[in-house]
């Protein structure tokens, strides 16, 4: 892989917008052709967390909910936050729990990826659950969650159909297929 080195010169940079989840930073900074300009980047100062919870029979749990920055609503792997400098495979376990009710006795690492790399520095962790047992839910106040147990085949249809559109969803399932197909 090559190495490449920063062609951006960072001239002054201002906080516009914060809140606890995300902050809004203005660069004013020179462009790779040495013109002045101006880059805004959102933080997220929690790490993103998908769950492929697949049972014994590949079965698979998504999430619906109504989305407010879509205006609309979705069916989702179980996501949450991972607050930086704590390990997301343990806030993916919490997501699960808080948004199924399941518990997980083996967790494989999917993968790892950026979810809008050219406005956010937002980084995402995916994992494979197996071995599930039910317990109780326990969701937060902002979450009104309609859980669905469908055959992986399903949702990845679903994928391939547009009707799951959320970038962690469609790469932990897309990643997901690739294994079982490979017969891991």
């Amino acid at each position: 892989m090559e190495t490449q080195q920063n062609p951006w010169t960072l001239l002054s940079h201002k906080i516009e917008y914060e809140n606890p989840w995300i902050r809004v930073t203005e660069h004013q900074v020179l462009n790779p052709a040495g013109n002045p300009g101006i880059y805004g980047v959102v933080h997220f100062k929690n790490i993103a967390t998908g769950v492929v919870a697949l049972d014994h029979d590949n079965h698979i749990y998504l999430v619906g909910q109504y989305r407010f920055p879509l205006n609309q609503y979705t069916w989702e792997l179980p996501e949450g936050g991972c607050p930086e400098g704590l390990d997301p495979l343990e806030a993916a376990k919490r997501e699960l729990l808080e948004e199924t009710g399941l518990v997980a006795q083996t967790w494989t690492p999917l993968l790892r990826m950026h979810l809008s790399n050219s406005v956010s520095d937002e980084d995402g962790y995916l994992f494979l659950a197996r071995g599930l047992s039910q317990h109780e839910a326990e969701p937060e106040e902002t979450e009104a969650l309609h859980i669905k147990k469908v055959p992986f085949e399903e949702a990845y249809a679903m994928v391939n159909e547009g009707i799951i559109t959320d970038a962690v969803s469609v790469a932990g399932i897309l990643k997901t297929k690739l294994l079982l197909l490979e017969g891991k």
